[in-house]
């Protein structure tokens, strides 16, 4: 169970920097300064591994591997490893917004020549890297051979490579060998950088939470090495693909395609996968929050090919026997289980279980229902408290949706007066911060006021999603200091 304490939500990505997306550089540093001097004591952030189509975080090239977007260029710059010339593309006039075709198109090319300049530089520190983390060869390989073949997913490349015939990966190792050495390279800056940054953190007393997707993406390093965790055909192709069933939001369900885990072999190998990509997750992060927990009990499987999610049904997968080998290995763990949507009494008792803290989304308050679990007065303890999640609008840009008579009766809902001189944003905070909740972790556009133009996803759609950022100059000690009143009122 947590202690009683507040933080941030903000993507990595949403970090200002002079060329065009967030990273781990001099704004990452300033922005743990920041939390520091605003009482904060967490940094939760989205999913740090490379984005495919779509920029989604949520759909990732690897479990393992870190988007090489985050690596810092501006230090790079000033140590003379990289023109300062080649970098001015990827330079964004729109301050507030990530360019992800510019980032695509230009950014592999600056960061070849940072490779070029750099790997004489760090050769022993690179062949320890590799000594130490398995998985940055085959991954290293997936990539080169995603741009041989022009971005196709694996499952269209050759057959004897799709098939991973030892003859056949042993030549493409040394046609691309340059190649696969320069994504060994971005991996090995990649942890480096973040490494640094998370020691900074810590000792600066702010931990950082981390996101972990529960599933894989079908195009992706893990499911072409390692097949057998998932339920796929003799073909490598899903059985079965991961989504939710219909419900008052959606007469079709979502169907997110992801192939769905294979429960029996992951039972049968004493849950190895799992209980390593777990490990992982707590070497990166000090907290873990597991997105969609519910499917640790049972999941929605849909035929491969469905236009939709109507023809799926209910599976069951064995998380608890899954979190008793994780707790006999490594002990109590501070997970936060992402229990929202329609969730039944047996992922209920799962999560109580092991004392995983579950989320409390206050834009789900407000329905009418005095026991509503999301409103602050019937917050349990052992729960994380947020305004909103990467999937909800921004507070203002909710609030100001409204109409008159559901406005008024938030404010009634809350004990809150319109009329009060503080920003009505900061006084939703407040009723946050002063629950029962030991955690309570605010999207940074809430802060700063962001009206819906600030808002990070909005589900099921694509182009205009992730791009989100903050300017430099909204990063004030007078905010930091307004935030560190409340955080003092109420104790946290």
């Amino acid at each position: 169970m947590f202690k009683r304490g507040s933080g941030i939500l903000l993507p990595v990505s949403s970090l200002p920097s002079k060329y065009g997306i967030g990273t781990f550089g001099r704004q990452a540093y300033e922005f743990i300064d920041f939390l520091q001097k605003a009482g904060q004591k967490y940094w939760q952030m989205l999913p740090l591994g490379p984005v495919s189509y779509g920029d989604s975080p949520y759909s990732s090239f690897s479990i393992h591997a870190g988007n090489p977007y985050y690596i810092d260029l501006e230090t790079a710059v000033e140590e003379g490893l990289i023109s300062k010339d080649n970098c001015k593309i990827l330079e964004n006039e729109l301050n507030n917004s990530v360019d992800y075709e510019k980032q695509f198109y230009n950014r592999y090319n600056v960061l070849h020549e940072l490779y070029e300049n750099s790997k004489k530089k760090y050769k022993d520190e690179i062949n320890e890297f590799k000594e130490n983390n398995s998985w940055v060869l085959d991954y290293s390989i997936y990539m080169a051979l995603k741009y041989k073949y022009n971005q196709q997913p694996w499952y269209k490349w050759d057959a004897k490579i799709v098939d991973r015939n030892k003859n056949t990966i042993k030549q493409v190792k040394l046609q691309l060998n340059d190649e696969i050495e320069f994504w060994i390279f971005l991996q090995y800056l990649f942890y480096k950088q973040y490494f640094e940054l998370k020691k900074y953190a810590n000792e600066r007393g702010i931990s950082l939470i981390g996101d972990m997707p529960i599933y894989g993406a079908e195009d992706s390093v893990d499911v072409w090495c390692n097949s057998k965790p998932f339920m796929l055909d003799k073909n490598k192709l899903p059985k079965l693909v991961a989504g939710v069933p219909p419900d008052s939001f959606s007469k079709d369900g979502q169907l997110w395609g992801n192939p769905v885990y294979n429960w029996e072999y992951l039972k049968n190998t004493d849950y190895e996968w799992w209980i390593n990509r777990i490990a992982w997750s707590f070497k990166l992060y000090d907290v873990v929050r597991i997105d969609h927990f519910r499917g640790f009990d049972e999941f929605w499987g849909v035929p491969y090919g469905s236009e939709n999610a109507v023809n799926g049904k209910w599976l069951k997968a064995y998380g608890g026997e899954l979190f008793a080998k994780l707790k006999k290995k490594m002990g109590n763990l501070n997970i936060v289980a992402e229990d929202l949507g329609v969730i039944t009494d047996s992922v209920v008792e799962l999560k109580n279980n092991w004392g995983f803290a579950g989320m409390k989304v206050l834009q789900f308050a407000f329905d009418g229902n005095k026991n509503n679990p999301y409103l602050p007065e019937n917050y349990e303890e052992n729960s994380v408290a947020y305004t909103g999640t990467h999937d909800n609008d921004t507070l203002k840009g909710w609030f100001d949706k409204l109409d008159s008579s559901a406005k008024e009766y938030v404010l009634n809902s809350l004990g809150l007066n319109k009329n009060k001189e503080n920003n009505i944003n900061y006084q939703i905070i407040s009723s946050l911060y002063e629950s029962k909740s030991n955690l309570c972790i605010i999207p940074f556009q809430d802060f700063l006021c962001v009206g819906d133009d600030g808002r990070i996803n909005t589900p099921s759609t694509i182009g205009e999603n992730w791009k989100w950022r903050f300017a430099r100059d909204q990063l004030t000690d007078e905010l930091a200091n307004k935030i560190r009143e409340m955080v003092i009122k109420t104790n946290r």
